[in-house]
């Protein structure tokens, strides 16, 4: 190798050089705006559900003072419902936050005041359905002022301050990484210019030098046809067998589509009403079972809370999930759970509950629901 080569390959590696200390700045500093960017996300996550508690809580203490005024049973489904979103927002604060003790200690504090103003709302609803007006004067009287709605008020407003000051740290954060990452590019991409144009000179000076070699490169051309002519003979012995091996897979994938179909059948056939539920234990599928009893069709039932549909029987004072989300959240199977559905025309029909979670690698992403109609001694459906 000449002088002249060896000077050409030291540019060259000094381009690369500079090329890969931009590159790895570069990454760098992407893959931070990238994190940077989920927690933007995952903080606007954290004050979304943190505002929805806040609109939720709200719901179930005016729906609970309407129904001490109206005993409409319709209003206290209402505050039943509304307290289901509380603590599902809860559950979702909780797992957002889980990583950050900070924010973590703050939702344990609101989720603690929470449940104590839960508890009230129960027990007011608990005195009014037994019509026990004395005890509701007595709660509305201790709870004059609100005082527990302002308490968690504040905590909910501190947290979202709290996630706001951090938004503004991680915006000033990404506006440094954005003006390092541009000085370091433009840097790099006058130095390797500078590079180039001097590794070009010598290129100039070196054509001469060049042009003797195509002699030689001529003749391994030659060597390198045949090669390649040989090459070509083994890719086509090996594109026959990877066309085999590509006929033997869509077989197999047809195999799995007729399973798969197969199996939607039988779920079809079942004459038990069967849901598939997702994690918050909303209605994502029904099978023809559901339709023929209840009347509803399938989009009248999709992304609805499986409660609107059937009414478990359990005990609704206690501060606790219901338990189709509690064995949903612990990721176990509930079985002979009594409960009735409502159907269109607004009959009630008396059936068993079995919940079967869903995982995918450990983790409960959803559950199916069959509802097994408790039939009459005639066997017809019983109505309420």
């Amino acid at each position: 190798m000449d002088k002249t080569e060896k000077r050409i390959l030291l540019f060259f590696a000094l381009v690369l050089g500079v090329f890969v200390v931009v590159a790895v700045a570069t990454v760098r500093n992407i893959n931070r705006g990238v994190a940077g960017s989920d927690w933007v996300n995952h903080t606007h996550a954290v004050i979304l559900e943190n505002e929805a508690l806040r609109s939720d809580l709200y719901l179930s203490d005016g729906s609970a003072h309407t129904f001490v005024v109206t005993g409409d049973p319709v209003d206290r489904r209402a505050v039943v419902e509304a307290l289901s979103d509380v603590s599902e927002n809860l559950d979702i604060m909780e797992a957002l936050t889980r990583n950050e003790p900070p924010q973590s200690n703050q939702v344990a504090h609101i989720e603690t005041l929470v449940k104590v103003r839960a508890d009230f709302i129960r027990s007011l609803l608990a005195a009014r359905r037994s019509g026990n007006m004395d005890a509701v004067h007595v709660l509305l009287a201790d709870d004059a002022g609100q005082p527990a709605l302002k308490d968690i008020d504040r905590a909910i407003e501190k947290l979202k301050q709290d996630e706001l000051g951090l938004l503004t740290e991680r915006d000033t954060a990404s506006f440094v990484q954005a003006q390092m990452t541009r000085w370091a590019v433009w840097t790099g991409v006058a130095l390797d210019f500078l590079l180039l144009g001097g590794a070009g000179w010598l290129i100039r000076d070196d054509i001469a030098a060049r042009r003797r070699a195509a002699t030689a490169l001529r003749a391994a051309n030659n060597q390198l046809e045949a090669k390649v002519r040989e090459r070509t003979s083994e890719l086509a012995a090996s594109n026959e067998l990877l066309t085999a091996e590509n006929l033997e897979r869509s077989w197999s994938n047809q195999g799995l589509e007729h399973q798969l179909n197969y199996n939607n059948l039988i779920i079809n056939s079942i004459n038990d009403l069967v849901l598939v539920l997702t994690k918050a234990t909303n209605i994502s599928r029904v099978n023809p079972a559901v339709v023929r009893i209840t009347g509803f069709e399938p989009h009248e039932l999709i992304n609805r809370p499986f409660a609107s549909l059937a009414e478990l029987t359990y005990d609704r004072t206690a501060p606790m999930l219901d338990p189709i989300a509690q064995a949903m959240k612990d990721g176990r199977d509930l079985r002979d759970q009594e409960a009735v559905v409502q159907d269109r025309l607004g009959r009630r029909i008396p059936v068993h509950v079995a919940l079967f979670p869903l995982r995918d690698r450990d983790k409960v992403v959803g559950g199916v629901v069959i509802l097994q109609v408790i039939r009459s001694g005639d066997g017809r459906e019983p109505l309420i």
